[in-house]
């Protein structure tokens, strides 16, 4: 190993690692892919052995490289404090207005603000949580200076910055009755009671979009229950009461403890991403330091 690493490709391992994937870190970075793919692999050299196993979804880190996370956080973390040091300690006061959809509210915008607040202590911040619908109208209308949000490709008189991927499990409990266990095909699929959110959220978008891409025709229908919100689903889906298609993030728990089973489905892939809704303008303030910070340090999501 040699004396010293670059700081820079420490910092591109970082975002490679948190991500986990180095296309995702290459649209934080404003990076090329394969400069992505070149930073990484110096800093393996320059360490002296892989830092990462490459996997058909992405990377993920080996034991060296979890060692080296820790320290290229640190590194991070720093950096942010210095600069914020040698800026002043008055440089930002007041409060932080984000607006987010409910599983990001719940599942991602948390870490976000814990890292951010660690550098800024003292502001306020003010959360406004609502479905997808709700959070880009807030953000047109100027109540919120940018949001969160799934599933969305477009908003009139709005940007929509792709932020982080996500996938929708279909799961069901593991104590949850036979037929939902056994459930194998999409055939299976269209008889047990399903899940769905309301009309307006970006989740169920998402779900019916997917649906119907992979051939089935399948809306609300007798037995199926309309819910409003992730928590309620996971409340539904461990009581038995049918197949929830719950975001990758927000089920971490359960599927590590075993009281979620994903249901083996290859021909549904329900894949999403998480955007930012910014007015067309950048925001400037606080938000502009809040959503700087966000690009730069996006949420881990737990690979178990």
């Amino acid at each position: 190993m040699t004396n010293r690493l670059d700081p820079r490709r420490l910092e591109t391992f970082r975002v490679v690692a948190t991500t986990g994937q180095v296309s995702a870190a290459s649209r934080l970075l404003h990076l090329s892919q394969p400069a992505v793919t070149a930073q990484v692999r110096q800093l393996e050299r320059e360490c002296g052995q892989p830092l990462l196993v490459r996997t058909a979804r992405g990377v993920r880190l080996n034991e060296a490289g979890q060692r080296l996370l820790a320290y290229a956080q640190r590194h991070h973390q720093l950096l942010e404090e210095a600069a914020l040091a040698v800026a002043g300690e008055d440089v930002l006061k007041g409060e932080l207005v984000l607006a987010a959809s409910t599983t990001l509210a719940s599942y991602v915008v948390p870490d976000l603000l814990a890292s951010f607040l660690r550098m800024h202590r003292g502001l306020q911040v003010r959360l406004e949580v609502g479905n997808s619908e709700q959070v880009l109208g807030w953000v047109g209308e100027g109540r919120a200076p940018l949001g969160l949000v799934e599933g969305h490709a477009r908003a009139a008189g709005l940007r929509l910055e792709h932020y982080l991927d996500d996938e929708l499990l279909p799961v069901v409990a593991t104590h949850a009755p036979k037929e939902l266990l056994q459930v194998r095909t999409l055939d299976m699929f269209q008889t047990v009671p399903l899940l769905w959110r309301e009309v307006g959220s970006g989740t169920r978008a998402v779900l019916e979009r997917a649906l119907k891409r992979a051939g089935v025709r399948r809306g609300p229908q007798a037995g199926d229950l309309q819910l409003g919100g992730t928590e309620t689903i996971k409340g539904a889906v461990a009581a038995g009461l049918g197949v929830g298609f719950l975001s990758r993030w927000s089920i971490q728990a359960e599927l590590s403890s075993g009281r979620f089973r994903v249901l083996p489905l290859p021909d549904l892939r329900v894949r999403r991403t998480f955007s930012w809704v910014l007015p067309v303008d950048a925001p400037a303030g606080i938000a502009g330091h809040f959503l700087r910070h966000a690009r730069t340090t996006p949420p881990t999501l737990s690979h178990s």
